[in-house]
């Protein structure tokens, strides 16, 4: 395979469940750089607590790009550039959140490193626990005054199917806006000009590699559009059906190098 760039997906994805990358995966990431090919992640979270933790995650170093935000925000190691673009009204937040006021669910929006949440529960407790980021209670009456990245929803995974229901309802006359499933218990709200590919395609002009030339590892609903955009779109075995629907390839799931197998045998 002809690639220059290699963007993964972090959660379920490049991490294991222990929430680290695994030691032959990060061996086939270096040699992958050391053969010119760029290397970057591309996930819902945003720029700031990726950059955080890439030391934790056992990568510090060998991350070329980080597309951010679902695609909202760009970071480029190699070149020092920094890009965001198209946030969500605060006006338009405050009407998704009153849209599920009445359902058992909290709300984070991830801004500068930090879940900003509108109440302290085990809904947000558990999510920064899980993501290794820090949480704070604000009023969001204030916090909303400027745009936002984008609104997660976070909800029990069996009370998810009531959460997409309800989305079908929402409409602001005033603003747009698109959401999907990106985990068991993640519904997100963001700018519908706002996807992965968005962010990917930012990054591949920076370096002038074509779209052909990339290979995406994914998992989950939010990784469609990247998986079917890419030169070569990869998915997890624990991936979602819709994501696996468009896969050129399937590799091995996030505890057992499925990217690392497919790297040293697809790529070096």
């Amino acid at each position: 395979m002809d690639m220059r760039a290699i963007m993964c997906d972090v959660d379920g994805t490049l991490l294991t469940s222990q929430q680290v990358v695994s030691p032959f995966t990060v061996e086939m990431i270096k040699a992958a750089r050391e053969k010119g090919i760029l290397f970057g992640l591309s996930t819902g979270r945003d720029v700031n607590s990726v950059q955080t933790l890439l030391k934790d995650w056992g990568i510090d170093g060998l991350v070329d790009a980080i597309v951010g935000t679902g695609g909202a925000e760009i970071y480029d190691y190699v070149l020092n550039i920094e890009k965001s673009s198209y946030p969500l009204d605060g006006e338009l937040i405050k009407d998704i959140i009153k849209h599920y006021e009445d359902m058992d669910v909290n709300f984070a929006i991830p801004y500068d490193g930090v879940l900003f949440a509108p109440k302290d529960d085990r809904y947000i407790q558990t999510l920064a626990r899980d993501d290794r980021v820090p949480y704070q209670v604000v009023d969001f009456d204030e916090f909303l005054k400027e745009p936002k990245p984008k609104l997660i929803i976070i909800c029990d995974p069996e009370y998810m199917d009531k959460v997409i229901a309800r989305s079908q309802t929402f409409s602001n006359d005033k603003f747009k806006s698109s959401s999907l499933k990106t985990a068991s218990v993640l519904y997100e709200y963001m700018d519908p000009r706002v996807t992965k590919t968005h962010g990917l395609e930012e990054v591949m002009k920076l370096h002038d590699i074509s779209m052909k030339q990339l290979c995406t590892f994914g998992d989950a609903d939010n990784d469609y559009d990247m998986t079917l955009n890419a030169g070569v779109g990869v998915v997890m075995a624990n991936g979602s059906e819709k994501t696996k629907s468009v896969a050129d390839f399937i590799t091995d799931d996030n505890d057992h190098d499925g990217i690392g197998k497919f790297i040293q045998e697809n790529i070096l």
